[in-house]
């Protein structure tokens, strides 16, 4: 596991702003994948797989979260190929997340903001921090993100409500 930026001894240790930054993106993370436990159990569960079962819209609110990680952690220098590999764990995230009841326990194990957070964390602990990504990049890269998640919400709506006619005759 690489150090945590808050203990870099890099020759560009991250300044104040940049550490609330990361603080804030961790609480935020904590929140979606790990702030509930699981009585009796060591595992816990954040509010992503909660709102996960609001059919449509849960999806959608843990991907704007998501999707704001991804925004700050560009704001803090993170490369194209950290913004791709944060983008493909939402996505992942959220498709699966689609399918009843598997996609529902695999959406509590996944915890792709986790995931998210420690390739921030290994980005900003390097010290070869690689190119930062553009803005017109970043921009594309979460406008291509929430099309992926509207579209996978628009299909499962369209799915569930195919079913719901097909189940009560309307």
């Amino acid at each position: 596991m690489s150090r945590s930026p808050l203990q870099n001894s890099s020759p560009n240790p991250p300044n104040k702003s940049q550490i609330a930054s990361l603080r804030r993106l961790r609480q935020i993370s904590h929140l979606l994948d790990n702030a509930i436990p699981i009585p009796g159990t060591p595992y816990r569960i954040g509010l992503d797989p909660i709102l996960g079962l609001i059919p449509g819209g849960g999806d959608l609110i843990g991907s704007i979260f998501a999707g704001y990680v991804v925004f700050k952690a560009a704001q803090l220098g993170a490369p194209r190929e950290t913004l791709i590999q944060m983008a493909a764990n939402i996505v992942f995230d959220t498709v699966a997340g689609t399918v009843p009841v598997a996609g529902d326990l695999l959406d509590v194990t996944w915890k792709a903001n986790v995931k998210n957070i420690e390739l921030l964390d290994a980005h900003l602990g390097s010290p070869d921090t690689g190119k930062k990504a553009d803005w017109l990049f970043v921009a594309a890269l979460l406008l291509g993100l929430m099309l992926i998640v509207g579209g996978v919400i628009f299909l499962s709506l369209l799915l569930f409500a195919w079913v719901f006619r097909a189940l009560t005759g309307q």
